[in-house]
């Protein structure tokens, strides 16, 4: 181990005005360090959505019946509040890995060498979207567990899983101006079926909001809206996901586009189809909750790789992704005005 450097007054100093700058001063991580870290947040991002669903699925959303204690005289919970309440308080307790998972991404990408500022923004973005939410899941437990907050909750951890994505994304990258690797027409297709995903993913907090699974063990008042009717409209939607999908991997493959974009587009079309199976048997199964819990875990893997097939329509030079392909080693597109420019 070697000799651990003296801190001076002055670097005390310099580290309370600006800690991150003090730590990008005397630390450069590995390229693959700010990977793994930005990794890190996308998957803690997940893990708070599934453990969420647990919270809601197990009947503990009001386990501590306040916040930000967990009971109006303690701040954890008690043996009196039994599993729900060790349920919601764990909960509660991983934000704090999140905040951690979040905090490290940002000073591995502010401390990067070069700087690269749109990276940090990214990180800080993450950052002040789970303060959000947090304040936005407190007042959860504060109105009752209300099934429009409820799905306000869920929509801004589907935004947060959506900027970590593309952080994760950006720090497989270089920075210089994208290249389009497709052309408008495909570009406009996935569009298409970004919208039609975000739709189904709103429509999917309706269906929760007006289904069975309130959050808890006594009467939380739902949505006024026909359960059936609006699991059917998810239905449709999905759908129509799936189609674009579909009709998006059939162009890729004929105009020969670049093995970045089919490939994720394939992904997405596979997640689609295990996403609908799993939809379909909780429904006719009268929605149990382990069956809705890995819904859950899939509409959030779902999102991720809407967002992947979106950002694998451009590259960057520079790119460090292990997938990416080799320019030589691509072949003119069958129609450049579909395909785009290679």
């Amino acid at each position: 181990m070697g000799r651990v450097p003296n801190v001076t007054r002055a670097d005390a100093q310099a580290a309370l005005r600006n800690p991150l700058a003090f730590i990008a001063a005397r630390w450069t991580p590995d390229p693959r360090t700010v990977r793994r870290a930005a990794l890190t947040a996308l998957v803690m991002a997940v893990v708070i959505v599934v453990t969420g669903g647990a919270v809601r699925l197990t009947g503990s959303g009001l386990g501590c019946p306040t916040w930000p204690k967990c009971t109006d005289d303690s701040l954890t919970t008690t043996s009196e509040m039994g599993l729900h309440g060790v349920i919601e308080f764990g909960n509660r307790l991983l934000t704090y890995v999140l905040c951690a998972a979040v905090g490290w991404a940002i000073i591995a990408a502010r401390s990067e060498k070069p700087y690269r500022r749109s990276l940090t923004l990214l990180g800080w973005t993450q950052f002040w979207v789970v303060m959000g939410n947090a304040i936005l899941g407190g007042i959860v437990v504060l109105v009752g567990l209300n099934p429009y907050t409820v799905a306000a909750h869920f929509l801004l951890s589907t935004a947060l899983i959506a900027v970590a994505t593309v952080m994760w994304q950006r720090a497989r990258e270089g920075d210089a101006e994208p290249r389009p690797l497709v052309g408008k027409a495909v570009q406009q297709l996935v569009w298409f079926m970004v919208t039609a995903s975000v739709l189904l993913i709103a429509v999917g907090t309706v269906v929760t909001g007006a289904g069975p699974h309130a959050g808890d063990s006594s009467d939380v008042p739902r949505m006024p809206l026909d359960w059936e009717t609006v699991s059917k409209l998810h239905a449709v939607l999905a759908w129509i996901v799936v189609t674009l999908t579909f009709a998006l991997w059939f162009v890729l493959k004929a105009v020969d586009a670049p093995r970045g974009p089919l490939a994720r587009t394939r992904e997405l079309f596979l997640i689609l189809l295990a996403q609908g199976a799993i939809g379909y048997v909780q429904y006719f199964t009268d929605l149990p909750e382990i069956l809705v819990g890995l819904h859950m875990f899939g509409s959030c893997v779902m999102w991720i790789w809407v967002i992947r097939v979106l950002l694998s329509l451009r590259e960057r030079p520079g790119a460090t992704a292990p997938d990416a392909a080799a320019p030589a080693a691509q072949e003119p597109a069958t129609s450049a005005s579909i395909a785009g420019p290679r």
